[in-house]
């Protein structure tokens, strides 16, 4: 039962050549009609919600850290827009992957710390001890701070996945039951699965802004 459950996760189950992973570029597709001529109350809807996440995301960073805005906000859109397309039938869920969660994770940590070490030398030492630690306790802080930010690409790569993982298992798990009760109980059933499905949808949404925001915050500690 339990490899059959999660081979929904598999992106390798094609017969012939794996399409799945092409899952991971349908955001293109959303793209083209932002340069129409005449745009659409959907295309304005998502245009306020980028300008919102925008000006949020523009308090939180630093100013050297700028340029960065844009990057940022195309990562939170291309994150949400793969954790949607996951929700429809048979569409590969690409952010429940380590493959492409650490990718992500790992680039940007790996350039902030990059950043952090070459221009910002000794405020990335002063991280390593909190303000206040007591000089018996400062190399024990040095070694937990030092492996908390080792495990950071771990931790938030595993908080998309493991989220956009357990959504879809409940659902998948309440759907193999449709063919084994009554009516009455296979309403219940859809009702559940609803609930679940409008949950994933703010889900989608929250992890994605998370996953950014987390990044925003890794972003100051280089360039206080």
């Amino acid at each position: 039962m339990f490899p059959n459950l999660f081979s929904i996760f598999d992106p390798s189950t094609s017969f012939f050549f794996s399409l799945n992973w092409f899952s991971y570029m349908i955001f293109i597709i959303f793209l083209p009609p932002l340069y129409w001529m005449k745009s659409s109350r959907l295309i304005i809807l998502i245009y306020e919600f980028i300008m919102f996440l925008y000006n949020e995301f523009k308090l939180m960073l630093n100013k050297t850290m700028m340029s960065n805005l844009i990057l940022m906000l195309s990562l939170m859109y291309m994150i949400i827009i793969n954790n949607l397309l996951g929700l429809f039938p048979y569409i590969f869920v690409s952010t429940s992957h380590l493959v492409l969660t650490v990718s992500f994770s790992l680039t940007f940590w790996l350039s902030f710390n990059i950043y952090g070490w070459f221009n910002n030398f000794y405020l990335m030492f002063y991280h390593l001890v909190p303000v206040g630690t007591p000089l018996f306790l400062m190399p024990f802080m040095v070694l937990i701070e030092t492996i908390s930010n080792l495990i950071r690409p771990l931790t938030l790569s595993v908080r998309l996945m493991a989220n956009m993982i357990a959504g879809h298992l409940l659902i998948t798990l309440l759907s193999s039951l449709g063919f084994k009760v009554g009516m009455v109980s296979l309403i219940l059933v859809l009702l559940v699965q609803f609930i679940l499905f409008l949950l994933e949808l703010g889900v989608s949404f929250i992890q994605g802004y998370v996953f950014v925001v987390l990044m925003i915050m890794y972003s100051k500690e280089v360039d206080d």
